[in-house]
């Protein structure tokens, strides 16, 4: 039986009393609308960074009119996802000076004029991919198919509006790749060139980690942080590292675990799968965790099943 509009009425009542307590919180912009502007911008970034051959003119000076052109559609994608943000306060309320400094049109130029450095890293990105998974049958198949490279394009520009002061946006941003590859790569990681995310469900890249160039990193890793204060906004450490670091041409096998700020892997270090560390490990060093298996015989013979007298 259908609830009764008095039913209703009480039931909303209840809410109203819940949505005014003094820790509620109202969103300036709905989740689902904040990433369906996300994804879109997303989809326009891509465009720019990996053009097909559909969109490409045959002539340089179409070309690059066709690049400045979609480079103002990647800038109005970024207006219409920074407004619901930068551009109203807690309560919703519409600030004034929007497209002045610090509002949304001045940080989607200065992100706008980031793009030619971010594409240099992904290139480098790509390669390290292709060279690096022997089944990879081309570049194409790498930015098509791969998840980690999905989830590295979106962080780098992700992290690259953080580093703008821009908040909420990095980590939804983020969040939306981690949605559709399984990979979470905090924006306020920073992470060198040449990275690579293998297969990649599960990986997890905390906040302050800090990972070199040249990198490969397989499924289920998790570069994080030990245990702080439940009370974590009065913790000292908020505010310090808290992830570990990653030097140079390090590789990191499916199911290992690195905690701790202090916890530094030196160069062209090895960590075996399912490894547990939480201490820092000298360059050119391996680190492997060696469980006890033990293997044994069956003796009890098999029985064989009995067959229905009809089949």
């Amino acid at each position: 039986m259908a609830l009764s509009w008095d039913d209703k009425e009480t039931v909303a009542h209840q809410l109203y009393h819940v949505l005014k307590s003094k820790d509620n919180t109202y969103l300036r912009i709905s989740r689902h609308a904040l990433e369906k502007r996300a994804m879109a911008f997303i989809q326009s970034v891509y465009t720019l960074f990996f053009p097909d051959h559909l969109v490409i003119p045959e002539h340089e000076k179409d070309f690059l009119n066709w690049l400045t052109e979609q480079a103002s559609e990647v800038e109005e994608k970024i207006v219409d996802l920074l407004h619901p943000i930068t551009c109203h306060d807690t309560n919703g309320r519409a600030l004034g000076n929007c497209d002045e400094a610090g509002g949304c049109r001045a940080h989607a130029d200065e992100l706008i004029h980031k793009m030619p450095e971010i594409r240099r890293l992904i290139s480098y990105d790509v390669t390290a991919v292709y060279e690096g998974d022997p089944a990879a049958t081309g570049v194409e198949e790498v930015i098509l198919a791969y998840p980690g490279i999905f989830a590295v394009v979106v962080y780098r520009v992700a992290h690259a509006l953080l580093n703008q002061g821009v908040d909420v946006i990095p980590r939804m941003l983020t969040e939306c790749a981690h949605a559709v590859t399984g990979i979470d790569i905090h924006p306020g990681a920073k992470i060198g060139k040449g990275f690579f995310i293998d297969h990649g469900t599960g990986v997890v890249i905390g906040e302050t980690c800090e990972i070199g160039d040249h990198v490969k990193i397989y499924q289920g890793v998790t570069l994080g942080a030990l245990s702080i204060p439940k009370n974590k906004r009065s913790s000292p450490l908020v505010d310090q590292k808290r992830h570990p670091t990653i030097k140079d041409d390090v590789t990191i096998y499916a199911g290992a675990t690195i905690l701790g700020g202090k916890t530094v892997i030196g160069e062209r270090v090895q960590i075996g799968g399912n490894v547990w560390c939480t201490e820092s490990v000298p360059p050119n060093s391996r680190v492997l965790n060696r469980p006890s298996i033990e293997i044994g015989t069956r003796r009890q013979e098999l029985k064989q099943p009995t067959l229905p007298e009809r089949c």
